[in-house]
């Protein structure tokens, strides 16, 4: 979707909608008539100078698998937004005029499934994670991290703190995010808090928005199912984001591994408006 184009002057219509905290820009493509540069969406996720969102999605496709295109706030294209496809399946919901039931949604990562919960909340069933790596040390900005990794659908680094308010997660997190093991795309960046065996809290570091939010949903699920490899802890673990809500990551063991991971939490409408491009 997302070419340079003669879209200039064009009003584009949005909805505005938030999961935990992690907010974004929703636009529905089903026409195919939108295309935005890197730099229209940067402009439009600005918080000064545009709608403001920590990223834009785009609904595009058919009614009978409808595709998500997520772009973080620089513009870049990303795989997967844990957060993010849990609120572009409540706006395809409405758009198709759904209040329950189970949608599959096309994604860069594969065909997910969402399930619509009677709470507004909603219910996704994760891509299969990989490329787990526990407890290598890494020295970042004077300090020797424990870093454990885990890609759930875009690569995470996860380091278990004491005192997570008085963690410097812009500074720590945007050093290993450029950190050299991740090199060359990076990684996001989180920093746990265990409150008791399964229950967490969590500050994400987030690549492409290039700070701190207020929730990262795929972070929420590599964080929580790391503490399981480390504590053996039982699904499901709940976990606390900066944005205050609580986020649960659900999963089923088989053969020593989780499998039919999932993420539930809410998927809230903020509002909808028109923009000039």
């Amino acid at each position: 979707m997302i070419i340079a184009n003669d879209t200039c002057g064009m009003t584009l219509e949005f909805t505005k909608m938030n999961g935990a905290g992690n907010d974004f820009v929703m636009v529905d493509n089903r026409d195919g008539l939108h295309s935005l540069s890197c730099e229209q969406i940067a402009r439009l996720c600005d918080r000064h100078r545009g709608i403001g969102a920590d990223g834009l999605i785009a609904l595009e496709g058919s009614p009978e698998l409808p595709r998500m295109r997520y772009y973080n706030a620089d513009g870049g294209e990303a795989e997967m937004c844990g957060n993010g496809a849990r609120c572009f399946s409540r706006f395809t919901a409405r758009l198709l005029a759904l209040t329950a039931g189970t949608l599959s949604l096309q994604t860069e990562v594969g065909i997910l499934a969402a399930e619509l919960l009677p709470d507004d909340r909603v219910r996704l069933r994760m891509s299969e994670p990989h490329s787990l790596q526990l407890a290598h040390s890494l020295r970042v900005l004077d300090r020797d991290l424990e870093v454990h990794s885990l890609n759930t659908g875009v690569p995470h680094a996860v380091t278990f703190v004491q005192n997570l308010e008085e963690t410097p997660v812009f500074e720590l997190g945007r050093a290993l995010r450029q950190h050299r093991r991740f090199a060359p795309a990076g990684t996001n960046a989180n920093f746990v808090k265990i409150l008791a065996p399964g229950s967490l809290s969590i500050r994400t570091y987030e690549r492409g928005v290039e700070d701190e939010t207020l929730a990262c949903g795929t972070g929420v699920v590599a964080s929580a199912l790391i503490h399981h490899h480390l504590s053996k802890a039982p699904s499901p673990i709940s976990v606390q984001v900066h944005g205050g809500e609580t986020l649960e990551v659900g999963f089923q063991m088989q053969n020593g591994q989780p499998e039919a991971v999932t993420l539930a939490g809410p998927a809230d409408f903020v509002f909808t408006g028109n923009v000039t491009i």
